[in-house]
């Protein structure tokens, strides 16, 4: 369980494709404090720790994550949002996040405003994942708040500590970013969906 509170960004040192796995290397300061088995969010994936060294550790992903979200694209040296999973009794500071990534999306726009940027992004909307306006949204494992809900896209404001401490600040226009959707609002769809007499 996380909380897409952002903790550090890592960068990737080594990539190797592995039969339909990829082992995926990153450099952060997080690395000595890791230990084999836990869970740390990827850009919001949730992946094991499989091998430490020193500032560097490595993760491993299956070809159903590499499906579904952006890691498949990742290459030597890219930024990613990193998370540990969240202790007991600790505040939520964030939302509750999973880091079971629903959908990639796509960045369709980039607007700097007075103290902040405004990201839009659109996604597959026959994938019948839904934002709500203010409701909660995951992109690349950061927890943010939905603003202008549309049925394929939305944006989302970012603060000026957001955007220096997460990969935002890297994003250009046809970026793919990894997207979890509420999970609350995720329940409420499915039992929508079931005929309820």
């Amino acid at each position: 369980m996380f909380t897409g509170i952002i903790e550090n960004l890592g960068r990737v040192t080594n990539l190797k494709s592995d039969q339909d796995n990829l082992h995926v290397t990153i450099e952060s300061s997080l690395a000595p404090e890791l230990k084999i088995d836990q869970s740390v969010a990827h850009n919001g994936v949730c992946l094991t720790v499989v091998h430490i060294k020193e500032n560097t550790y490595t993760v491993t992903a299956i070809q159903e994550t590499l499906n579904k979200t952006n890691l498949a694209s990742l290459q030597l040296g890219d930024i990613v949002n990193l998370e540990r999973a969240m202790l007991l009794g600790d505040r939520l500071d964030g939302h509750i996040v999973q880091g079971h990534v629903d959908q990639t999306a796509t960045c369709i726009d980039i607007k700097e405003t007075a103290g902040s940027w405004l990201f839009t992004f659109e996604y597959n909307k026959d994938l019948n994942n839904i934002t709500i306006e203010k409701g909660s949204i995951t992109v690349n494992g950061t927890s943010l708040t939905v603003v202008n809900s549309k049925r394929s896209q939305f944006s989302v404001a970012i603060i000026p500590y957001t955007y220096e401490h997460t990969n935002f600040k890297y994003f250009k226009i046809g970026d793919a970013v990894n997207l979890e959707f509420d999970v609350l609002g995720k329940y409420v769809k499915r039992l929508m969906e079931f005929d309820i007499k």
